[in-house]
């Protein structure tokens, strides 16, 4: 895991080295290590490095091959990379290290831009083809590592977040209409490309991108989720251990993989303490966990360790608990902001922040229960979907998830911001494209691929590699997830959502951890907004470059802040704090 950046001049010029030297600066949190930099021409590239496999120098990027005319920096974990090497030095090619970055330059050298498809896990990678002057980008098919560009007439950057870009300069940030609609009607998210800033794009989960030395560029896709049953049909019981037998080796895949050790957040909800389990089937023992809590609310409990602590009693695990003060949790706040490559509003941004702060002092690599509800079909709003008969998909999908309306997002943003309702119109596409036999397994697939994809898989990655901790996700395995998608939804959602995990974990986990509702992540502070948290979203929101940015209707704005308690989206969020988050990030990161 790293962050990686680099340059590409259009017109032959040397890249601006103070611009690649901004960017890495921004990019230190998430690769303590070892710095490295490295150019060729029009070319520069930049990486900091968090070891975690091939701990010695020979693992350094950027890495150059001379003998093949290759230079890579590259962001992730390749969890098949021991058998393609295998398979690689069957073809003749020799080694000089024993980690997965010189795989991707081998099998890229072997296959070109078809060696994605080839690849088992997390990646966002840049190589440069010294002798055909190409530069090719990639990004793994579930989005788990970031890539955001920049480009214009005379040059493309490249960095792991945004601010490493807004950081080299040079950059258009003005307000995307398109991307500002996506971002209040969908919890923050902006499907790729678009980020909020017209200058800024991200490219697409499951695609590459190839960029000639003067400029022309090639957009591909490598890969498709199928939502569709498999030919021959299954009984309930060889689904179940079909799922269980997939979980467990993407499990055992994400712990073997490092030269360092594997610990795991336990929530307390059913997905975490399922991955505790199933490491203790794969014969770990010392495993360390570490769980997070909070104050309570009179609403809702800030802390689940009332369900975490069997866990780890039961599989014996080292456990380690924090607790978070609200008063620690905003003063805070503004730490966990400056390292959002995208304003995120979901409460457990700063929650994840904090602990993976803690975790960082323990281990470098941790598994994670992200992925497991959108999978198999966790959420409340799931089922109440089904139950829908009326309108078109899309309508029946804006009913439960839409945090706010066209009309009432018109009455919330400038006019001069306001130009038609995109995301209705985005989502309706993504739902009616072909590949998913029903509705349900079109707003799964929808999940999986594109929702997630910028809600929670970036917040865990944003927030842990702040502290130079590196977060896999088991439940978003390729194999796993594309299993998933071809299982009939109604056993996905049945008795409550994720029917399957909660048979795999019967006798492994405590009944009482298995039939709870569902849980988030709780900061009950941001979602019941009061006392000084309330003072902080009013100063941000009355604040002279709130004004003058003039997003908001200010008729809006004094409606949230006069009762923020009765303003809740459909997935129970706070809109108050949605539009102080997006304008103290706009704050932090831009002004």
């Amino acid at each position: 895991m790293c962050g990686i950046c680099g340059e590409l001049n259009f017109n032959d010029a040397r890249p601006e080295l103070a611009s690649l030297r901004r960017m890495l600066d921004r990019l230190e949190r998430r690769g303590p290590d070892h710095e490295g930099t490295w150019s060729d021409g029009p070319l520069a590239f930049g990486h900091r490095r968090l070891s975690i496999l091939d701990l010695s120098e020979r693992a350094h990027q950027p890495m150059l091959d001379p003998a093949l005319g290759l230079a890579v920096v590259f962001n992730g974990t390749i969890y098949n990379f021991r058998d393609l090497r295998a398979v690689l030095e069957g073809r003749g090619h020799r080694f000089f290290s024993t980690g997965d970055t010189e795989v991707i330059l081998k099998a890229y050298a072997e296959w070109g831009a078809d060696c994605v498809r080839r690849f088992k896990g997390m990646f966002a990678f840049a190589v440069w083809d010294l002798r055909n002057r190409r530069l090719f980008l990639a990004r793994d098919r579930m989005g788990i590592k970031p890539l955001y560009y920049s480009q214009d007439a005379n040059r493309l950057r490249f960095a792991s977040n945004s601010q490493a870009l807004l950081q080299a300069g040079g950059v258009d940030t003005s307000i995307d209409p398109v991307a500002l609609h996506h971002h209040f009607t969908l919890h923050a998210v902006v499907p790729a490309p678009r980020t909020l800033f017209r200058g800024v794009r991200k490219l697409p989960p499951a695609h590459t991108l190839t960029v000639e030395a003067d400029g022309r560029a090639r957009l591909d896709r490598y890969w498709q989720l199928d939502a569709s049953r498999p030919a021959g049909p299954r009984s309930e019981a060889e689904w179940i251990e079909a799922v269980h037998e997939s979980l467990r080796r993407a499990v055992e895949r994400r712990l073997q993989i490092a030269d360092v050790p594997v610990g795991v957040l336990l929530s307390g909800g059913l997905d975490s303490s399922l991955l505790v389990a199933l490491l203790a089937e794969c014969g770990v023992q010392g495993l360390k966990t570490f769980t997070v809590g909070f104050e309570d609310q009179p609403e809702e409990k800030g802390s689940e360790f009332e369900y975490s602590d069997p866990v780890a009693a039961r599989y014996d695990t080292e456990h380690f608990r924090f607790h978070v003060p609200n008063a620690e949790v905003l003063t805070r706040l503004p730490e966990a902001v400056d390292h959002m490559a995208e304003p995120m509003v979901g409460q457990d941004a700063v929650a994840f922040y904090l602990l993976a702060e803690q975790v960082s002092k323990h281990v470098k690599v941790v598994q994670s229960g992200q992925g497991a509800d959108e999978v198999f079909g966790g959420y409340f709003w799931y089922p109440r979907m089904a139950q829908e008969s009326e309108g078109s998909r899309v309508d029946r999908f804006r009913r439960h998830y839409f945090d706010r309306d066209h009309d009432e997002y018109a009455r919330m943003i400038a006019p001069g911001l306001v130009d038609g309702d995109h995301t209705a119109a985005l989502i309706a596409e993504l739902l009616d494209a072909p590949g998913a036999d029903s509705f349900i397994d079109a707003v799964l697939r929808l999940d999986v691929t594109t929702l997630i994809v910028d809600d929670p898989v970036k917040r865990v990655d944003n927030m842990t590699m702040a502290w130079g901790l590196e977060a896999r996700v088991p439940f978003l395995d390729q194999e796993l997830v594309e299993l998933a998608a071809a299982m009939p939804p109604d056993l996905k959602l049945r008795d409550g959502g994720k029917y399957a995990l909660r048979q795999i974990a019967r006798g492994r986990l405590p009944d009482a951890v298995i039939d709870r509702p569902k849980g988030y992540f709780p900061v009950p502070a941001l979602k019941y907004v009061r006392g000084e948290f309330l003072d902080f979203m009013r100063d941000i929101l009355d604040s002279r470059a709130c004004r003058e940015r003039g997003l908001y209707q200010r008729g809006y704005v004094e409606a949230l802040l006069s009762s923020p308690e009765s303003h809740l989206t459909r997935i129970q969020g706070s809109k108050l704090w949605h539009l102080a988050l997006l304008e103290f990030w706009l704050q932090r990161n831009l002004d």
